[in-house]
């Protein structure tokens, strides 16, 4: 299984639409951000995991699912950095394929050295948005052959149908 860290405060700062989110609405970039991954996880398979740190939200850790993504608030004093090298050796198995997205250097090579993939916000947002290209071409490809009706009509009877159906003669 490819398992997918996201490190949610450096996407967010990295990210033009977040970071200009964020200046209004903290909370706002975070669902936004929860959004997009849900919509990657959806169409590639891969679990995601986003991680933010809890100096921005004070109290104990808390987890929660968003649209299948599980989102974790660390601890109080724990860095989603932590949070993060944690889950990596917690979930490092044959089976699961770790990437880490992150544009921290320090954090890069400290995962790379736990067998994890790193990704940096920029390869991420592209990944993203050639993810998001190809769920259109998919729409629009089932949508071109989905039949509009369940008995085969020629194009003159069709086009009688649609004026019928808007009121017109």
């Amino acid at each position: 299984m490819n398992i997918l860290l996201v490190d949610g405060y450096n996407i967010i700062g990295a990210w033009p639409e977040l970071r200009e989110l964020k200046k209004h609405d903290l909370a706002a970039a975070r669902d936004r951000l929860v959004e997009l991954m849900a919509e990657y996880q959806g169409f590639t398979g891969s679990k995601v995991i986003i991680v933010f740190d809890a100096h921005f939200v004070k109290g104990t850790e808390k987890k929660f699912r968003h649209s299948k993504v599980e989102v974790i608030f660390t601890r109080e004093n724990e860095s989603a950095d932590e949070r993060i090298e944690k889950l990596a050796i917690e979930l490092n198995h044959i089976k699961n394929q770790i990437s880490v997205a992150t544009s921290d250097f320090t954090e890069q090579w400290v995962i790379f050295g736990q067998g994890a993939l790193r990704v940096s916000a920029r390869e991420l947002l592209q990944e993203l948005n050639v993810t998001e290209k190809r769920i259109g071409k998919n729409l629009k490809h089932i949508q071109e052959k989905k039949p509009n009706s369940k008995i085969k009509l020629s194009d003159e009877v069709a086009e009688i149908f649609d004026k019928w159906r808007r009121g017109q003669k």
